[in-house]
């Protein structure tokens, strides 16, 4: 074999060798793609049935029933509603009226059967250090204002 065909042969086998790599690589990417849907976009039928997708919205006042780990509740966003079924242990900020996403599949019934419930904080929650940093900021700024209002420039 000449040279320049064993070189020819090595750049084909490093584009296949790439080629398939990519591949693989897109394929893994696809299969733990999971998207959000809301509860209107359920009832729409906008969501999957056999694949993996969170839903999320508050949790229903009323709606949540135990029975041992099993736990049952109705996921809302205002307009649709969605029944989810979860076995295991809930986090501790699970509460009715509450925001939460839980991630699993849709049956044929209509009911989502969670494997993930995630409880969402209050929207107006803000970490400790965040906290002091904005509130620093705040008397920083009330500190220049003064010290312009004080030289006379507004």
């Amino acid at each position: 074999m000449k040279p320049r065909h064993q070189r020819a042969a090595v750049v084909l086998g490093v584009l296949a060798a790439v080629g398939v790599a990519v591949a693989l690589v897109l394929n893994a990417f696809n299969s733990n793609l999971v998207f959000f849907y809301t509860p209107t976009q359920v009832a729409a039928k906008e969501a999957p049935l056999a694949r993996t997708f969170r839903v999320g919205g508050l949790v229903q006042p009323g709606s949540v029933t135990r029975e041992g780990v099993m736990v049952r509740f109705v996921v809302t966003d205002s307009a649709q509603n969605v029944p989810v079924r979860y076995e295991g242990v809930l986090p501790d900020l699970f509460k009715e009226g509450k925001g939460v996403v839980a991630q699993g599949q849709l049956g044929s019934d209509g009911v989502f059967t969670a494997r993930e419930v995630l409880a969402k904080h209050d929207e107006n929650y803000m970490p400790p250090e965040a906290a002091e940093a904005l509130q620093r900021a705040g008397e920083m700024k009330a500190r220049m204002s003064g010290t312009l209002q004080q030289s006379g420039r507004p």
